[in-house]
């Protein structure tokens, strides 16, 4: 152990010190998955502040504590509490972890993910955006969130945006898992590494020389590596190019209708089940960031987006039957996609003034 190791504060939600060369952040909430809150997103980038001005760092790795995954997402259940009293936690938790999730990807040393076991929602924030993304064999990425009233976020429009032709919208609509070799494909993800390797990749990268570049990490990680780089979804891609090539979601629906395959029903099935306003919502913003040129510039249609989102029915409703109640049957407005009327639409892409990001 490092000095460095020695001298850190009681381990709490967030571990962060020194291992060799490397700057450790271990999410530490292995009961929660490792659920991210308002202070740990902080820790997170006062961590970032002291590895990138400390020369003896070579890299930064993340890592989640406990067998279950590196990140079920954000604290729901705090932003849930917070929306129901009228409070703020969105607006303030929300605005840290974007602004973060943008320094991650312009990051100036090599920033390592260990996206091992369950990366959800801000756990895609957070490993996603990131130089050397690693991924195996029990890796099961998600964003879920137009389940809960809510959108891909986090910058995950712009990455999904930019997955092979319609695998982003297929998973951003259907918030369906995907595998390691299908996170490579749907280029969230950089190699899978066997999950029994992990601990001695560990510990070569916590010895490479300060100034290592990031090409030599990457060979590094590559020498890991299976080698693959599709799975089962992505063998789907030709139909799932054709069904979600739509701008609306009831077209989408009915050309899933019409398909009438196992595969189209049970995508059908799935969407279903999600929120109509959710679902709109996030088809609009896949469609914006597309176009988009910059990561910022969705992060900044995102937050917008998000404080309506904080302020909706849906998305205590969404998060009340998921989370709270865990009946798994949420009661939407509108309950129908058809009934997404354009002035309910308004108020997500709207400009905020003052209150914007700014990175």
């Amino acid at each position: 152990m490092t000095a460095m190791a020695e001298a850190a504060p009681s381990e709490g939600d967030l571990i962060v010190r020194r291992e060799g060369s490397a700057g450790i952040i271990r999410l530490n909430r292995p009961k929660a998955i490792n659920a991210m809150t308002l202070e740990m997103s902080l820790g997170i980038d006062a961590a970032l502040d002291r590895f990138e001005a400390d020369p003896a760092i070579a890299l930064v790795l993340l890592e989640g504590a406990g067998e279950r995954g590196l990140c079920a997402g954000g604290d729901i259940r705090g932003l849930y509490e917070s929306s129901r009293a009228g409070g703020d936690l969105g607006k303030r938790f929300w605005r840290q972890e974007y602004i973060m999730n943008a320094r991650i990807a312009k990051y100036p040393k090599p920033y390592v993910a260990f996206m091992d076991g369950l990366v959800m929602g801000g756990g895609v924030g957070l490993s996603g955006h990131g130089r050397h993304r690693v991924v195996t064999e029990k890796t099961k990425l998600a964003m879920p969130e137009a389940g809960l009233g809510f959108f891909p976020d986090v910058g995950g429009t712009w990455l999904l945006s930019r997955a092979p032709g319609e695998l982003g919208t297929y998973f951003g609509l259907t918030g369906q898992t995907m595998n390691g070799p299908d996170a490579i494909h749907a280029r969230f993800a950089d190699a899978v590494v066997p999950a029994g390797k992990l601990a001695v990749l560990r510990e070569l990268l916590t010895n490479v020389r300060p100034g290592t570049l990031s090409s030599e990490i990457k060979t590094l990680i590559d020498g890991f590596a299976t080698g693959e780089t599709s799975g089962p979804v992505a063998a789907m891609q030709p139909d799932i190019d054709r069904w979600f090539a739509y701008d609306r979601v009831e077209d989408i629906v009915a050309s899933l209708k019409q398909d009438g395959s196992e595969f189209a029903l049970s995508t059908l099935k799935t969407l279903n089940e999600k929120s109509p306003r959710g679902m709109v919502v996030t088809l609009k913003l896949l469609r914006l960031a597309r176009a988009s040129s910059s990561l910022e510039e969705c992060l900044v249609r995102e937050y917008r987006a998000a404080l309506e989102v904080f302020r909706s029915d849906d998305f205590r409703e969404g998060v009340r039957a998921a989370v709270i109640d865990k009946d798994r049957n949420p009661r939407w407005s509108p309950a129908a996609i058809e009934d997404v009327m354009p002035k309910m639409l308004a108020p997500y892409f709207a400009e905020i003034g003052p209150d914007e990001l700014v990175f």
